[in-house]
């Protein structure tokens, strides 16, 4: 606050003197920092907003970019040069000035500058028209008008980088070399304080590592199950080694979504506090390179997208997002547009990646006289390899199997569709699953019609079978359908009347769960597909997830305290319904598997493993009674241990009573009553009986 100049604060006094002598002078109250007093705050934390906004000496300048190669016309056909060229590069942003440079007889000189209204919208045009043909005669080579300071500024003699030292992180897939193959879970509980890993060995997983705080919301482990990441206030941690030591951290304030590439070449983190409209730099989306730890590409993001924005092709050379029209597909590691530009689909409401080629599939709604569409379209070479229409469609959800064979979208179809003014209102829906057949010729589509309403749908994800729970609770049925080579799906089991709302393929397929979680009560079904036999039955009650490990030999189920306060604990079962372990812990969050990275044995070797599995199991068999054996007397030994330090401690208390006996007379007025009220030697014992009520019957001779 600025303070007034002395002699305006005398005048005041004589003023008020004036008016009112006997009225005592208000001091001034003192805004000046104390002696000694360091301001520790910056102006980044304290204004971050504003410095953001501040004006920088290369405003103007950042945002100009320069096109070489526009084609050289004479003063007669500048207009219409004016006018394509502007229609194309309009569609990065607000273009606020051009200037097309001419020679002294008035054609152009074959390059353009243009400006932009910010930074940003310069660096996409540079990203997107840069290699951009426009006739077969010209091709545009664009940069920024900064970029040639940049170049003038380069060394004559060139300096070789100084190389940084190796980081030694040891081997990140050690828990592979398991000779058991045990599997290790993550545990997060006491609302997220403490993070534990577990190894799980029988009869009792054994714990690897725990840490306090190690998170502040959850961890989650990546596809290939090499790397832990754990969320924080200011951005993500990768751990991993035996010691589970960080790897590398990403700087990200406030994020709270993250994603991995399928290969764990690319993280994706996702911060919805950040600005999403930021001009000079996005910071809502950021995509990082894991090895290195750098930044790649940075986007806006638009909050009514569903998570993930990015979808990743199997292989990580692409990744997309879905726009208004259209879908942008992306190519890395340059991390540009494929062939510079978008796909323009009109009506695009979603799309889906093959989990093993890169193929996308994605659906166009109805408009007017159009029907929906679900279209296969081949990367790069955007090739339509199947276009099936669908009509009277209110909905879509795709669904592709494990192993890329097959592709089913389930159609919600409609008999009456009512417009109101901001609405639109479906009757008659039901549904059909229309499964493609992507491994034959043409890509031949059968459909399945279904009158009731499906609540889940899955696909066994190494084999031909699908499951679907249909119909309203509590008559929800579960059918199991069976796909062939040049056969429409065929039924081969249903199960009335199932209290299920979810399905749990095991990740070989064969062996299913059907669980009824959250409001049908933890109820779990443990389905052997081959012969369908149902192998057990359980429940764990308000369970709130269910999940296998990566082999296929466990299940665990858990009551998360985030979806419920109370009974917050993780079961772990067998395959075949059997429980195995019952763990409760205070505010139990969330129980993960580390996954595991596809087998490196080829198709034949896993067939001839299977064949002669009976040669193996009696190994397996000698090897689990031993193993059982030395758990046994580790267990007699544990229960043995602690029972003697129970005899010793309740030794000790009985020492400590006698000695405190005749401390405890004197406190008590000398009276010893440790016998009345041990024993109840100076109790009298009174009955009390009561009338209650009195009846009287007549039966009838």
């Amino acid at each position: 606050m600025a303070r007034r100049k002395e002699s305006d604060r005398a005048q005041q006094n004589n003023d008020d003197s004036d008016s009112n002598p006997n009225d005592e002078l208000e001091e001034e109250p003192d805004f000046d920092d104390p002696e000694g007093y360091e301001d520790d705050i910056s102006e980044q934390d304290l204004m971050g907003d504003l410095i953001r906004q501040r004006p920088k000496e290369t405003d103007g300048v950042e945002s100009i970019v320069v096109i070489d190669g526009v084609p050289q016309v004479g003063p007669e056909r500048i207009e219409k040069l004016q006018n394509v060229l502007k229609k194309l590069f309009q569609k990065f942003g607000k273009i606020t000035n051009e200037y097309y440079p001419l020679n002294p007889d008035g054609s152009t000189k074959g390059h353009v500058f243009i400006e932009y209204s910010n930074a940003s919208e310069a660096l996409e045009v540079l990203k997107g028209t840069n290699g951009y043909k426009f006739d077969k005669n010209h091709t545009f080579t664009v940069n920024l008008l900064t970029d040639f300071e940049k170049y003038n500024d380069i060394l004559d003699k060139w300096e070789n980088p100084v190389p940084q030292p190796f980081k030694e992180q040891g081997c990140l897939q050690y828990y592979l070399l398991d000779q058991d193959a045990c599997d290790q879970f993550s545990v997060v509980y006491e609302q997220g304080d403490k993070v534990a890993v577990y190894l799980n060995t029988q009869p009792e997983p054994s714990l690897l590592e725990e840490r306090p705080r190690w998170t502040e919301t959850l961890v989650r482990w990546s596809p290939l199950g090499t790397y832990l990441a754990t969320f924080h206030a200011k951005g993500i941690a990768l751990w991993g080694g035996e010691k589970f030591q960080q790897i590398v951290r990403f700087s990200h304030p406030g994020v709270q979504f993250i994603d991995f590439s399928p290969c764990e070449k690319y993280l994706v983190s996702f911060s919805p506090l950040a600005d999403s409209r930021a001009t000079d730099e996005p910071q809502a989306i950021i995509i990082w390179d894991v090895l290195s730890g750098l930044k790649r590409r940075a986007f806006n993001a638009d909050k009514s997208q569903a998570l993930p924005i990015f979808k990743w092709s199997h292989d990580d050379k692409y990744f997309a997002r879905m726009g208004v029209d259209m879908l942008s597909v992306y190519e890395t590691p340059s991390f540009g547009l494929l062939d510079k530009k978008s796909i323009k689909v009109q009506g695009i409401r979603d799309f889906a990646w093959s989990p093993t080629d890169n193929t996308i599939a994605y659906w166009v709604g109805e408009e007017k006289d159009t029907p929906a569409r679900v279209t296969l379209l081949e990367l790069p070479s955007r090739n339509e390899v199947r276009v099936k229409n669908l009509f009277s469609v209110a909905d879509c959800k795709m669904y592709w199997q494990k192993s890329g064979d097959y592709l089913c979208v389930k159609v919600d179809r409609y008999a009456k569709l009512r417009k109101d003014k901001s609405d639109i209102k479906y009757s008659g829906i039901y549904y059909n699953l229309e499964v493609f057949h992507m491994r034959e010729k043409q890509i031949p589509v059968d459909s399945v019609e279904i009158k009731e309403t499906i609540q889940a749908f899955a696909w066994e994800p190494v084999g031909t079978k699908f499951a679907v729970i249909h119909g309203e609770p509590p008559s929800t049925s579960v059918s199991f359908y069976e796909v062939k080579t040049g056969q429409t799906p065929t039924m081969v089991k249903k199960y009335e009347r199932k209290p299920c709302n979810q399905l749990y393929w095991a990740p070989s397929g064969q062996f299913i769960v059907l669980a009824g979680l959250r409001s049908m009560s933890g109820a779990l079904e443990f389905v052997d597909t081959q012969d369908f036999t149902v192998m057990n039955t359980g429940e764990h009650f308000m369970a709130t997830d269910v999940e296998w490990d990566p082999t296929g030999r466990y299940v665990s189920t858990a009551v998360s305290w985030w979806g419920h306060k109370v009974d917050n604990a993780y079961w772990l079962w067998s395959f075949q319904g059997r429980i195995l372990k019952r763990v409760a812990l205070d505010k139990f969050c969330q129980l993960q598997w580390r996954p595991r990275p596809p087998s490196l044995l080829s198709a034949q070797q896993i067939k001839d493993i299977k064949k002669s599995l009976k040669k193996y199991s009696a190994q397996f068999e000698v090897k689990d009674r031993l193993k059982m054996t030395k758990a046994s007397k580790e267990l007699v030994e544990k229960r043995r241990k602690l029972m003697q330090e129970y005899e010793d401690l309740r030794k000790q208390k009985q020492e400590e009573y006698a000695e405190q006996r005749r401390r405890r007379i004197e406190l008590r007025n000398n009276v010893d009553t440790d016998e009345t009220e041990g024993r109840g030697g100076e109790l009298e014992e009174e009955t009390v009986e009561f009338f209650i009520k009195e009846e009287t019957t007549f039966i009838d001779e």
